[in-house]
């Protein structure tokens, strides 16, 4: 467990530019030095940013009450044949609805494949893809996973996680209403399936970069969007989404979290703001429970 180290906001700000590939590795290990005060060293600063995934699964691999298991589909738009995580409830009474659970912008870390069982554990059939198959899958660390997937077309992985929602839909024990959650990243393939999926029946952004405005007529899922008030990158596109959103008359609900940095949801890193976290998963339930039950 991580001891809790008071960091200035301009250093979670550094952290957001580097894993999102604005500044590299050197730049970003340089600027945390002016940081390195009292005692307080680059390394450990390092060591503090950094994702803990071994500490903080909530529902494991085997967990008892859950199938979970990795499955191989199509995706002849995409990158041919996907790995995946699937998971599901072992005392389902019948068919289940679906969510197609999308990763950021790293593969399916072990953050993530647990984000898809906790939703299993909810009383829904999973779907967590790697969009890193064609490249050999989710690699082990985060800094290699970021940069294969900047390998990727943006375009083809979208239609790796739309492939995904159809291999759900004719899957023996869904419903057929499936709903899509992702994160950074995967907000971005979130509000792009509601775009390109008709009958996709809710999707929930958490902090995704926004389609652009001609797109959003094209949108038929209602939204739940899930935004930081401390994301400054991603929050400077959300006047503009919401204008869109309302001139189209479309269904959604905006959450600004307050005081919450992009990436408050992962439980891994020091970004992480428990109360919102908290909240925010429960609403998207509640939404999947009500759009797709």
């Amino acid at each position: 467990m991580k001891k809790d180290i008071d960091l200035k906001q301009e250093v979670y700000d550094l952290y957001d530019y580097y894993v999102h590939n604005r500044i590299d590795r050197r730049e970003f290990v340089d600027s945390l030095g002016a940081y390195a005060v009292g005692g307080l060293t680059v390394p450990a600063i390092l060591d503090y940013l950094l994702p803990k995934y071994q500490d903080n699964v909530q529902i494991s691999e085997d967990d008892p009450r859950l199938k979970t298991e990795y499955i191989m589909y199509d995706s002849p738009d995409g990158g041919g044949e996907m790995k995946a995580q699937l998971s599901r409830p072992v005392d389902a009474d019948g068919k289940l609805p679906g969510i197609v659970v999308v990763h950021e912008n790293r593969g399916l870390n072990p953050y993530i494949a647990d984000v898809g069982r906790r939703a299993a554990i909810a009383g829904f059939i999973s779907i967590a893809p790697d969009a890193l198959t064609p490249l050999g899958g989710y690699p082990g660390n985060d800094d290699e996973g970021r940069t294969m997937q900047r390998q990727r077309d943006r375009g083809e992985m979208l239609n790796d996680f739309i492939a995904a929602f159809n291999y759900l839909k004719n899957h023996d024990e869904c419903t057929g209403k499936i709903g899509v959650v992702g994160f950074c990243f995967g907000g971005w393939i979130s509000n792009m399936m509601a775009v390109e999926v008709p009958d996709l029946a809710a999707a929930v952004p958490f902090y995704g970069g926004q389609p652009d405005e001609e797109d959003v007529a094209r949108i038929q899922a209602p939204l739940l969007l899930q935004y930081g008030e401390l994301d400054t990158r991603v929050n400077e596109g959300w006047p503009d989404y919401e204008a869109a959103l309302k001139e189209h008359d479309k269904e959604y609900t905006m959450y600004m979290y307050e005081n919450a940095n992009h990436g408050f949801h992962n439980d891994t890193t020091p970004r992480y703001k428990p109360d919102a976290a908290k909240l925010a998963w429960d609403r998207t339930i509640d939404f999947f429970k009500e759009k797709l039950m």
